[in-house]
């Protein structure tokens, strides 16, 4: 098992900064920029490929029946094109270092 550590958007930006020795002010207009263009990008219908580090796209998940946990009625789940993201080579190996 691995120990769970969680970094969330104002520590990424933190460690962004550092790590690029620049403001954390700029670090956060550059993630502010990425998720906008990669969110920009799949709403488009596109994909963004970022080598060894992996790649975001869109699936397409078909209309199916689900059930409602609470009464355990059936419901019909409407399609949807959902993101997904594809870890790259490079990223799998530093997980399994």
């Amino acid at each position: 098992m691995y120990e769970e550590n969680k970094m969330n958007k104002s520590e990424l930006v933190k460690q962004i900064a550092e790590s690029a020795d620049i403001s954390q002010n700029d670090a956060n207009k550059a993630l502010s920029s990425l998720i906008e263009t990669v969110t920009t990008e799949l709403s488009e219908g596109g994909r963004v490929d970022l080598i060894g580090f992996g790649s975001f796209s869109l699936k397409h998940r078909n209309a199916r029946e689900g059930r409602n946990p609470s009464t355990g009625e059936t419901i019909q789940i409407a399609a949807a094109n959902v993101p997904s993201f594809k870890a790259g080579k490079a990223l799998k190996e530093s997980c399994n270092a």
